[in-house]
């Protein structure tokens, strides 16, 4: 990968794939939007807490448990203590290559 290669803007993938499609950006935009309700709606509270992109990724939330705070093992200093503060318990979302995605990063 050359160093120089900037990412596509939100524009340039609009016409893409306006142009690969032969649908209106204003039609793409929608498709667009459409799927971004699905996964908010899927990766909601009320949702399954997993949705995939097919042929691309897949999206699942993790529920992280509430750690109290205190006094641990330094994991780079053996033999000092560190002070740990408590963390509240969280939603984290995974985004998970498929197959598909993996290879098409490889070659």
């Amino acid at each position: 990968m050359s160093n120089n290669a900037k990412p596509a803007t939100k524009t340039e993938i609009l016409k893409s794939l306006s142009d690969q499609t032969g649908l209106s950006k204003k039609e793409v935009t929608s498709i667009l939007d459409g799927l971004n309700d699905i996964i908010k709606r899927e990766l909601g509270k009320k949702g399954a807490g997993v949705v995939t992109v097919p042929g691309l990724v897949k999206l699942k939330v993790v529920n992280k448990p509430a750690t109290k705070g205190g006094m641990r093992p330094n994991p780079f200093k053996p033999g000092e203590m560190m002070e740990v503060k408590p963390k509240p318990a969280r939603r984290v979302v995974k985004a998970l290559p498929l197959k598909s995605l993996k290879d098409m990063a490889a070659s």
